[in-house]
C-alpha cells in the first residue's frame, strides 16, 4: 500500500475526469494544469517534458488550441495502489461536424501519480502520435471539422 488510500486516490481521479470534462465543454484547457502539483513532471511523447505546472499549462492551452472541443474519455482504468498511480486508457475524441453520434478517435495510455491533496505529481502520456493522431485529425477536417489554429508541433521523444 502506498501514501494514500485507494478512496482518495478514487476521489482524485473522479476529479481528474470532471476538470477534463469541464476543459472540453468549454473550451477552456488552463484548469487542466490546476490538476497537477507546482514541480510536476509531464511527459508527452509526442510534445516533450515538462517541468512545473506553469509549462504545464502554456503546451496544453497551445496543443488543445486547434480543436479545444476534443473530448477525452476513459476507457479503462488500473490502480497501483503501492505507488499511489493510476493508469488510464482514454479515446481523444472529436465529433463529427454534421453528423450526431459519428466520432473521430484515437487511444491513448496515461499514468499519473498522486501526490495527496486532488493533486498529481506526474504524468505520462503513451501513444503512436505520428500514426494516429494526425490521421485522425485529418479525417475529422475532411468532414468539415475546423482548425481554430495551427496544430502544435510534436517533438517525438524518446525517437
Amino acid at each position: 500500500m502506498g501514501r494514500f488510500a485507494r478512496e482518495e486516490l478514487t476521489a482524485a481521479i473522479r476529479h481528474y475526469d470532471e476538470v477534463v470534462a469541464g476543459c472540453s465543454q468549454s473550451g477552456d484547457w488552463s484548469p487542466f494544469a490546476d490538476l497537477f502539483t507546482p514541480d510536476v513532471e509531464y511527459i508527452e511523447h509526442a510534445y516533450g517534458v515538462f517541468h512545473g505546472r506553469d509549462a504545464v499549462r502554456v503546451w496544453i492551452i497551445e496543443t488543445m488550441a486547434p480543436f479545444p472541443q476534443m473530448r477525452i474519455a476513459q476507457s479503462w482504468k488500473a490502480f497501483d495502489d503501492e505507488n499511489d498511480a493510476v493508469v488510464f486508457g482514454v479515446d481523444n475524441i472529436l465529433d463529427h461536424p454534421t453528423e450526431p453520434g459519428v466520432e473521430f478517435s484515437f487511444p491513448n495510455w496515461s499514468r499519473v501519480v498522486y501526490a495527496g491533496d486532488g493533486l498529481f505529481s506526474s504524468q505520462e502520456d503513451v501513444y503512436n502520435p505520428v500514426r494516429d493522431a494526425p490521421r485522425v485529425v485529418t479525417e475529422w477536417v475532411r468532414a468539415g471539422g475546423k482548425l481554430l489554429a495551427p496544430p502544435a508541433r510534436m517533438q517525438h521523444i524518446g525517437s
